[in-house]
């Protein structure tokens, strides 16, 4: 008889109904980067053959509505820079060097609001997050994204 696999609902129920477990918090983060790494790595190499050039890889982190302890990283690549947005993560992918150039992380609504209204309580491991938010915020993330597209600061279209 096969054993069946918990869905990730099942899984998810669980760990909500039971205690918090007392696990170390860096070994909790290697493990997730591990991970998130190798997906990086994937999408990268999945993708080297769709675009003859330089690319950008995008993550998108989703919160699962109904359970809240669960996140998800969704990859995917593409050929010009997307505008920046809540729970985006952006990657360039340079193919002379074969280097991963990480460009921005912009984290959910909440967050982003909670870290530009306690500046001064943002802990120095995450004034890097802060900075993007700030970025974000004020729109040099955008103005860096029209860069990298190659697009006018400005479209005629938009001044009549």
């Amino acid at each position: 008889m096969k054993k069946r696999k918990k869905t990730v609902g099942a899984v998810a129920v669980d760990l909500q109904q039971k205690e918090p477990e007392s696990r170390d918090p860096i070994e909790i983060q290697r493990a997730t980067e591990k991970d998130y790494l190798r997906n990086l790595g994937k999408c990268v190499e999945d993708n080297m053959g769709q675009f003859p050039g330089d690319f950008y890889v995008v993550v998108i982190t989703k919160n699962e509505r109904l359970l809240h302890n669960v996140f998800r990283c969704y990859f995917f690549a593409r050929s010009s820079c997307p505008t920046p947005d809540y729970d985006q993560t952006v990657f360039l992918f340079k193919r002379d060097s074969q280097e991963i150039e990480y460009l921005w992380t912009v984290p959910d609504r909440e967050t982003s609001l909670l870290y530009a209204n306690n500046i001064e309580k943002v802990v120095p491991e995450e004034h890097a997050l802060l900075e993007n938010i700030l970025k974000f915020r004020d729109g040099t993330l955008f103005a860096l994204c029209k860069k990298l597209n190659k697009e006018e600061d400005a479209s005629p279209l938009l001044a009549s």
